[in-house]
């Protein structure tokens, strides 16, 4: 649970950086992301959850 935790909060942390960093560049890319069709997107989070599984992957494979 305690890794579970920490990978949580470090997720959180890399989440924050850009609107910590660039709340109007945010902003921005948020209208945009209100024009692009819904499809576009599900497709950005396909590829994006198929790499991040990749990796977990990777991780409990290789490194361990």
């Amino acid at each position: 649970m305690a890794y579970f935790l920490s990978v949580l909060g470090l997720a959180l942390v890399i989440e924050g950086i850009p609107y910590f960093a660039f709340p109007d560049k945010m902003k921005s890319l948020m209208e945009r992301i209100q024009t692009t069709p819904s499809r576009s997107l599900r497709i950005f989070g396909s590829i994006a959850m198929g790499t991040g599984l990749f990796f977990i992957y990777m991780a409990q494979s290789y490194l361990q």
